[in-house]
């Protein structure tokens, strides 16, 4: 099997994410777009007890792959993933953060600042 991705949306955010890197001098959307250009089994799985501890309230996470709901969240985070359990998300938002798409974050913060990729 060769490694093309089939995925018209994600082959759009790799080729902005680098797009960006570029624009920005950003290193940060090109380091996601590498990692997301991996297997889909090589992504990074991330479940809310590890953001529970290893962020820190306030903090702006990103999850290059998917963010799982085993354990719970207390902090007010912000967390961008390429995608997200209903119930993961839900266990964010009732701690009072927020979730967004990394498309989204790119687009609210072009040069990455302030942001801690987990993996």
């Amino acid at each position: 099997m060769s490694g093309i991705k089939t995925n018209p949306q994600l082959v759009a955010l790799i080729f902005d994410l680098k797009a960006k890197t570029r624009e920005n001098e950003a290193a940060i959307w090109r380091d996601i777009a590498l990692r997301l250009e991996k297997p889909k089994r090589n992504w990074a799985e991330a479940n809310l007890s590890k953001l529970e501890r290893y962020a820190q309230d306030g903090e702006t996470i990103l999850v290059p792959g998917k963010v799982l709901a085993a354990g719970s969240v207390t902090k007010k985070l912000t967390v961008a993933a390429y995608d997200f359990s209903d119930a993961a998300a839900a266990g964010i938002k009732a701690a009072g953060g927020e979730t967004m798409t990394i498309r989204e974050l790119m687009e609210n913060n072009p040069k990455g600042s302030g942001v801690r990729i987990m993996r």
